[in-house]
């Protein structure tokens, strides 16, 4: 609910709102359409609201890349990352407990390919049926990095977390190049992603099953015995 609902926000949440509305304006009009003015109208705030949060253009793209590194590690529940088995500790790593990085606790062996599997291509399917707003918003605020060092900065450093979680659960499930494969994953990811936002493929939403079928298939030419683990109904059932 917005100031124009008759309920103007809190404190708290106006920094949220704007940001919150900074992406939308991203994802609808594009980085050209994103202004402190437009905030405002768009968040139905007084007109100079935006400005007095984020002072600068700088700011308010800042502000945008925070919220989006926040939202995006809501994509996942804890509950809905890899555990590892009954009797056998889970390894921290970076950023483990929080968002993607608990996904780190995945155990070694090729045991944890379906379960991988599964988080990734529900990861996959949630962004592209449920959170298209955030993976345009995203490409606009990255192409806008590689033009402003201290925003590249900042959104490198909200990338990390993401990756380097992904470094530590394949190191666990037993990877013998983790950063390797780790570009791997995180470049086949980003290229479903975007393929099936604003690519050759942005008409058709692949099923979680092929999503599936498709991240097993990855894994296993990275983890060792994960071959042998991996069948058709075990991977690719509902």
């Amino acid at each position: 609910m917005n100031a124009r609902d008759g309920h103007a926000p809190s404190a708290a949440s106006r920094p949220q709102l704007i940001a919150d509305t900074a992406l939308r304006l991203l994802a609808e009009r594009g980085m050209r359409g994103l202004t402190h003015r437009a905030v405002d109208e768009a968040a139905g705030l007084p007109q100079g609201s935006t400005s007095n949060l984020a002072r600068t253009r700088a700011a308010l793209l800042e502000a945008a890349v925070g919220r989006l590194a926040e939202r995006e590690a809501a994509v996942l529940t804890p509950d809905e990352l890899p555990r590892p088995p009954r009797g056998r500790p889970a390894e921290a790593g970076a950023g483990a407990g929080t968002g993607a990085g608990a996904a780190a606790g995945a155990t070694a062996g090729s045991a944890t390919v379906p379960a991988l599997a599964e988080a990734l291509s529900l990861a996959l399917h949630r962004y592209l049926t449920r959170h298209r707003e955030l993976l345009l918003a995203r490409y606009e605020l990255a192409l806008e990095a590689t033009r402003r060092p201290a925003l590249r900065e900042i959104y490198d450093r909200a990338g990390r977390g993401f990756r380097e979680p992904v470094v530590a659960m394949l190191a666990a499930a037993g990877s013998a190049a983790p950063e390797r494969h780790a570009l791997s994953v995180v470049a086949w990811c980003d290229g479903v992603l975007f393929s099936c936002t604003a690519g050759q493929f942005h008409a058709a939403v692949p099923t979680r099953a092929a999503l599936r079928t498709s991240c097993a298939e990855l894994l296993a030419g990275m983890l060792p015995g994960a071959g042998a683990s991996r069948d058709g109904s075990g991977v690719a059932g509902g």
